[in-house]
């Protein structure tokens, strides 16, 4: 219930925010109606179709994606002929008899009756265009869709988010309406404020063609309604408190038993271990992917501990827990695990049902659990590493070992590997599919299928867009042909891309820019100082490490061959 109730709240804000204003037009169109029989159609027809597109996408991915795309284009026909018929009586009687008539009764002439029927399929257009700001709590219902499977609770709270946004368009036509009769009473006006409305439907229609919806308007906010979302989320539904048990004479509690380990889809480096046969030892359980820079900064410190400690009681237990869909192919994962020096054991989680049993929401994460099969404390994110091993090492003298090794490791940790600069970083992680993907400043995506794009200059803080041939996915964007470039305006000491090339891992050769130069000394591992550098399996690039002084820059990435897939940028 109570998440029904913050997205309600959700839809209720969003109002004020820019992404609501190509639905505007259609909405006060119909402001001169009833409200029983002109706007409250409207407004369950776009709360019936709202929901009813995000849970597909939320089920479906690139194919409902695909299908919305032709239900816009004919909401868009549909709106501009109901604009028409706004705009003037004539024209709407030059049109051919059945449009004439279809007409009218998208304008509400033919009566009451006709007019609910109208009204709700206009609704059902509207929701069809309508692509609002995604913020927390939006983010929050798509995001556990996404992990835990969509269900009629997905709905449910989908339905509860446009129901709110629909009860802010209704108090808007509320007031709105009684203006419209003010002026059609006062002026005599009726057949202009027709007109205008009429006017103001062709705009939305144009502004949503021209992908306004979605580009420009979702970046510039005029009123972010984000800050409060979040305290929302943080006030009705905030972490939940971890229950400890207190251990005398320790100062670390009891969380919690380990879950069991009978998810995994395949073991590397072991057989398939179970809780059981882990009690005795001290185990660190590491979640992480292969692709995940955070991971990975992290890595040099777990694969330390494991060699340090492994005489004297500890396992170190990687659970891979993929983030893309390449990471779920275990040849990929087996050869990073290869690559990367791993050698304690891999637990693969494909299905992310260890990652269920732990409850657990982040890369990297990491539980420290007794010889007793009890989680005694845990640490998520970068960083603290000092503290994680002195919990390691009293962990190990509880459970009865003797001699553990004392003092902290120093993995001296090169390349992609290296801690991150954090005061300059000023770049997020950055998506560049159509699922997650933000910041994208080229022409309209058109989702699953090749176009063409082009990077307009100058780009501002933190966006990025395609040049040449292009099909952008749900997760990536892949490189139809030669000559194709990535560009990305960012701000950090580092940049990273996850990259792959397509079937068969045939390799991509690419070329990468800084300011439109060859990267000299601020080259990363991945490519030499004249920017040259090779797409061969799918994984993480280091391509910049910037020397001395950090400051904003272009980055281009040229793919001299076709088929590169690029995933996300990453940045340190």
């Amino acid at each position: 219930m109570t998440l029904i109730l913050l997205a309600y709240l959700g839809g209720v804000l969003t109002i004020v925010s820019p992404c609501i204003l190509p639905v505007l037009p259609f909405v006060f169109a119909r402001g001169g109606r009833p409200f029983l029989t002109g706007t409250l159609p409207l407004l369950a027809g776009m709360i019936v179709m709202f929901a009813a597109v995000a849970s597909l996408a939320a089920v479906g991915g690139g194919w409902a994606v695909s299908a919305n795309q032709y239900g816009r284009i004919a909401a868009m026909v549909l709106l501009t002929l109901f604009a028409v018929t706004l705009l003037s009586r004539t024209l709407a009687d030059t049109l051919t008899r059945p449009l004439v008539a279809l007409g009218n009764r998208l304008s509400g002439e033919a009566g009451a009756g006709s007019g609910i029927g109208a009204s709700f399929l206009l609704g059902i257009a509207t929701g069809l265009l309508w692509a609002p700001c995604a913020g927390p709590i939006l983010g929050l219902v798509l995001t556990g869709a996404a992990i835990s499977g969509a269900s009629v609770q997905t709905t449910l709270l989908l339905l509860a988010y446009a129901a709110g946004a629909a009860t802010s368009l209704a108090l808007a036509l509320l007031v709105g309406g009684r203006l419209f009769a003010a002026m059609k009473q006062s002026l005599g006006a009726g057949e202009w404020v027709r007109r205008a409305l009429g006017v103001l439907v062709l705009a939305g229609v144009a502004a949503i063609a021209f992908g306004l919806d979605t580009g420009f308007l979702t970046r510039v906010s005029l009123a972010s309604t984000s800050r409060f979302e979040q305290g929302l989320v943080d006030k009705f539904l905030p972490a939940k408190p971890i229950k400890t048990v207190a251990v005398a004479g320790s100062n670390l509690p009891i969380e919690g038993a380990m879950p069991e380990l009978a998810g995994a889809t395949g073991w590397l480096n072991t057989p398939p271990l179970t809780r059981e046969a882990l009690r005795g030892k001290v185990v660190v359980v590491d979640f992480w992917t292969y692709s995940c820079i955070n991971c990975l900064r992290a890595l040099p410190y777990i694969r330390a501990w494991a060699a340090k400690y492994k005489d004297h009681g500890l396992v170190v237990l990687g659970v891979h827990a993929p983030e893309f869909a390449f990471e779920k192919d275990p040849a990929n994962v087996k050869k990073a695990v290869q690559d990367m020096g791993v050698t304690y054991p891999v637990a693969l989680d494909s299905n992310l049902a260890i990652w269920q049993a732990f409850n657990n929401q982040y890369w990297p994460a990491h539980y420290f659990i007794d010889a007793q099969g009890r989680i005694r404390a845990h640490h998520f994110g970068e960083g603290e590493y000092d503290k994680s091993e002195r919990i390691i090492q009293t962990l190990l003298r509880e459970a009865g070992y003797k001699d553990v090794p004392g003092g902290i490791v120093d993995p001296n940790a090169e390349g992609a590997l290296a801690a991150a600069d954090e005061n300059n970083m000023q770049s997020p992680e950055t998506y560049l599919g159509y699922g997650r993907g933000t910041g994208f400043a080229s022409n309209t995506p058109q989702p699953d299928k090749i176009a063409t794009y082009t990077t307009p200059y100058p780009l501002g803080p933190n966006q990025w867009g395609l040049t040449g041939r292009w099909t952008i996915g749900e997760e990536k964007s892949v490189a139809a042909s030669a000559g194709t470039k990535i560009t990305f305006y960012f701000h950090a000491r580092d940049l990273h891309l996850v990259l792959g090339s397509g079937a068969g891992n045939k390799p991509v050769r690419f070329k990468v820019t800084l300011d439109g130069q060859p990267p000299g000394a601020a080259h990363g591992v991945d490519t030499d100082e004249a920017g040259n550098g090779t797409v061969a399996g799918q994984r993480l690039y280091q391509l910049i490490r910037q020397q001395g002084a950090v400051a904003n820059r272009t980055f281009s990435i040229e793919f001299l061959d076709p088929g590169a897939e690029a995933y996300a940028f990453t940045f340190g």
